[in-house]
C-alpha cells in the first residue's frame, strides 16, 4: 500500500502507517481497516482529445451476456450475490498463486468476498464508508496501492457513485497488472440513488472504460432488470414487495415487448431489434475489460 497523497511507500506504526514521503499519518479504525482516505485535498490532471466525433460507430456488439464457454473458475454451486449474475460470475479469472490479489472496489458489506475468494485470490476490499465491511478505508479517486498490484479487480453497482469516474478509471487501470481483468456493472435507468452522479448508457460506459485505457471485451445490457422493473422497485413503489411491483408493471412490460416484436416484423431482423431493445431500456450494465499486457 501507498500514501494516497503522494503515492511512496508507508511503514507500519502501532497506531497505523506514516508515508515515507509526505510524513502523512493514517491510523486504524474502530472496525480495523486503515484508513487511506486523502487528509488533505490534491489535483489530479486528465488529458483528454478534443476534435473527434462526438458520436462514434462500435463493432463491439452490446447484448446480453453468455456465460463463458470454458470458465477458468467453477461457480456454479454457488449462490449468486446480488447486483452479480451468474454470467459474469463465469468470467472470473483463476488466481495465479497463492498471494495473488483481487480488489473489489467499493466493496459494501464484502458480499462479494466469497465469490473472489473461491477463485483462488486474497480479497482486498477498498470503500469510503467506514460503516462498510472493508480491510482498507479509501478514495477510489486516489488508490493507495503501488501501479500493477492487482490481477483482477471487481467493481459492482458502484462507478455511477463516484464523483469523477474517468479518474477512477485511471487509477483502475494504474494498480491492475498487464493483462489482468477488470469486471463490474454500472446503473443506466435506474432512478436516481446513494447519491450517484452519472449512469452511463452503452457508449458511456465504453467511452469511460477506454478512457481509462481499459479494452472492453464484453459490455452487456441485463435482461431481468430492466427499467420498468427497476423504476417500480425502487423508485416508483419503494420497500414494496419486489412480486408485487413487479406484478404492477407486467402489462406494460408484455405489451412493450409485443410492439418491438411487431417493429421487428417491417424490420425482418427481429434477433437485432431485441438486443437494441434490451440495450435502450435496460436499467444496468455488466463489463468484462482487460489491461493490456507489457
Amino acid at each position: 500500500m501507498t500514501c494516497s497523497y503522494c503515492g511512496q511507500s508507508l511503514k507500519q506504526t502501532v497506531a497505523g502507517a506514516v508515508c515515507n514521503g509526505c510524513s502523512l499519518q493514517y491510523q486504524y479504525t474502530g472496525a480495523v481497516a486503515l484508513d487511506l482516505r486523502l487528509k488533505k485535498a490534491r489535483k489530479y490532471g486528465l488529458e483528454v482529445e478534443i476534435g473527434t466525433p462526438p458520436f462514434f460507430d462500435d463493432s463491439l456488439q452490446v447484448e446480453p451476456m453468455k456465460a463463458a464457454t470454458n470458465p477458468q473458475v467453477d461457480s456454479g454451486d454457488m449462490d449468486v450475490p446480488v447486483n452479480m449474475t451468474r454470467e459474469l460470475m463465469s468470467y472470473f479469472p483463476r488466481a495465479k498463486t497463492q498471494t495473488s490479489l483481487m480488489l473489489d472496489l467499493a466493496c459494501g458489506h464484502a458480499v462479494h468476498k466469497g465469490i473472489i475468494e473461491h477463485a483462488g485470490f486474497e480479497w482486498v476490499g477498498a470503500d469510503y464508508d467506514e460503516s462498510r465491511k472493508a480491510s482498507v478505508l479509501a478514495d477510489a479517486h486516489a488508490l493507495p496501492f503501488e501501479d500493477n498490484t492487482f490481477e483482477c479487480i471487481l467493481s459492482v453497482a458502484a462507478i455511477h457513485l463516484f464523483r469523477y469516474p474517468l479518474v477512477v478509471m485511471k487509477e483502475a487501470h494504474r494498480v491492475l497488472k498487464p493483462n489482468g481483468l477488470f469486471l463490474g456493472t454500472v446503473a443506466f435507468l435506474e432512478p436516481f440513488h446513494d447519491g450517484g452522479f452519472y449512469h452511463h448508457t452503452h457508449l458511456g460506459a465504453i467511452n469511460s472504460l477506454r478512457f481509462g485505457g481499459f479494452k472492453v471485451e464484453k459490455l452487456a445490457p441485463s435482461v431481468q432488470w430492466s427499467a420498468l422493473t427497476a423504476q417500480a422497485s425502487m423508485g416508483l413503489f419503494p420497500k414494496m414487495p419486489i412480486f408485487m411491483s413487479r406484478s404492477i408493471v407486467y402489462p406494460v412490460q408484455l405489451f412493450h415487448k409485443a410492439w418491438w416484436q411487431l417493429g421487428s416484423m417491417v424490420t425482418h431482423n427481429p434477433n437485432a431489434e431485441k438486443n437494441v431493445r434490451i440495450r435502450n431500456n435496460t436499467a444496468a450494465f455488466s463489463f468484462v475489460a482487460s489491461k493490456a499486457g507489457v
